[in-house]
């Protein structure tokens, strides 16, 4: 717990004091707020970046994966071999991708304790002596808090000036008796908005901002997860570095998705309307930002990837062209040569042939020679066949071939 505790603390208290001076600087809770949230996600864009980068390989890569699994169906070492083979060639780290997409989820949530406990990280005071601001200023209005503790110190903040008597020996920095002002266009973001609109005191702005507040952090994460899942299947392309629509649609990740952008917003408005409106706020911001965010690094590496789609693209064509024109060739072959009769043209075959060719073309140009020097050369006969036994029966061979072998025995006078 104690390691815990302390590596929070490397988030919480950093960016405690910035919230602390954006505050200053404004002078208003909302606008520093909103301030907060674009500084962490500027901050975070490094790890956001490294993790968009590989989500959008892992997005790319989906319809030669599902090749890899359709090829080697029941052979798991076989799929395995090929699917890291697949992301080695194509530079994808499975660990380091996941590992930088966690990392702005896991600073998130030391983050939400910042806006959470502004008199700790805000006004800068001990956990122990904001618990006893806290109880005081229940003591004192206690109609202002909710069953749900974990957020009484953004109830308590705004409160402390009412009750700086009974505080002014509790703190450790007189400061604090100021309080934080939570009021941000009319609306108190320290308050808990509420659903049901008959319980309202009246239909002032107030009450209607802050309903709104749930309804569009919940639209803006929406529009976020929709605008981002549309981007991501564009990317998908095949082997030959075609957009792939059909895979993309009917992918795990993408159907994941569709059901998220239903229960995640969802899961939003109830939480909004559940927490004070603070938290609303700040999920408004992180949702357009991240949103902005995603689509510019969406089209700075699409850049890249469709660069590399062109040249696989390229490469594929050739490889039809060169296809093509050898199917080209054999076909004009088949043409020529409808029977499919073709000569023996083994390598023996043909030595023998040329050997022959240049045996005869010497004889010819010893003739030729001797007819201009009138030389009368004789025709050269054919030696008989070694292995025939009687030049007039071709047919029958043998070197012990005797013509009266079956004659008879006596001898004619």
């Amino acid at each position: 717990m104690i390691l815990a505790f302390s590596l929070s603390d490397i988030v919480r208290v950093p960016f405690g004091y910035l919230m602390s001076l954006l505050y200053q600087f404004t002078t208003n809770y909302g606008l520093a707020l909103i301030l907060f949230g674009i500084l962490v996600k500027l901050i975070l864009l490094p790890a956001t970046a490294k993790g968009k980068r590989s989500t959008m390989k892992m997005s790319r890569l989906s319809p030669r994966l599902n090749a890899i699994k359709e090829k080697y169906p029941d052979d798991q070492t076989k799929q395995s071999q090929a699917i890291q083979a697949l992301y080695k060639e194509e530079g994808v780290s499975m660990t380091g991708g996941c590992l930088w997409s966690f990392v702005p989820l896991l600073l998130m949530f030391p983050l939400y304790r910042v806006v959470q406990q502004p008199i700790v990280y805000m006004l800068h005071e001990g956990a122990d002596i904001a618990a006893q601001i806290v109880a005081v200023v229940k003591e004192g209005a206690g109609q202002y808090f909710t069953d749900n503790p974990y957020y009484d110190q953004m109830i308590a903040a705004p409160l402390i000036p009412q009750f700086a008597d009974k505080l002014k020996d509790i703190v450790s920095n007189p400061a604090t008796l100021e309080g934080i002002n939570f009021s941000f266009l009319g609306i108190d973001l320290a308050q808990t908005p509420t659903f049901n609109i008959t319980k309202w005191d009246s239909y002032s702005w107030a009450n209607i901002g802050a309903f709104l507040l749930p309804v569009l952090s919940a639209g803006t994460q929406m529009a976020s997860m929709f605008i981002s899942q549309k981007m991501n299947n564009s990317l998908v392309t095949d082997e030959r570095g075609l957009e792939d629509k059909e895979t993309a649609k009917n992918s795990q990740a993408n159907q994941q998705g569709k059901m998220m952008m239903w229960t995640m917003p969802l899961m939003s408005l109830w939480i909004g309307f559940t927490f004070p409106a603070a938290l609303c706020l700040y999920w408004i911001v992180q949702g357009v930002v991240s949103t902005v965010i995603d689509v510019i690094l969406t089209k700075k590496y699409r850049a890249i990837y469709d660069a590399e789609d062109a040249e696989r693209l390229q490469k594929a064509l050739a490889a039809d062209a060169a296809a093509a024109e050898k199917e080209r060739i054999r076909a004009e072959k088949r043409a020529a040569n409808p029977d499919g009769i073709t000569e023996n043209t083994s390598k023996k075959k043909l030595q023998q042939a040329k050997q022959r060719e240049q045996e005869a073309a010497k004889r010819e140009a010893a003739k030729e020679y001797a007819a201009k020097k009138g030389i009368l050369i004789e025709e050269e006969k054919a030696a008989p066949d070694a292995l025939s036994g009687d030049p007039s029966r071709p047919f029958c061979k043998g070197r012990a071939y005797d013509p009266n072998r079956y004659a008879s025995g006596k001898t004619e006078e």
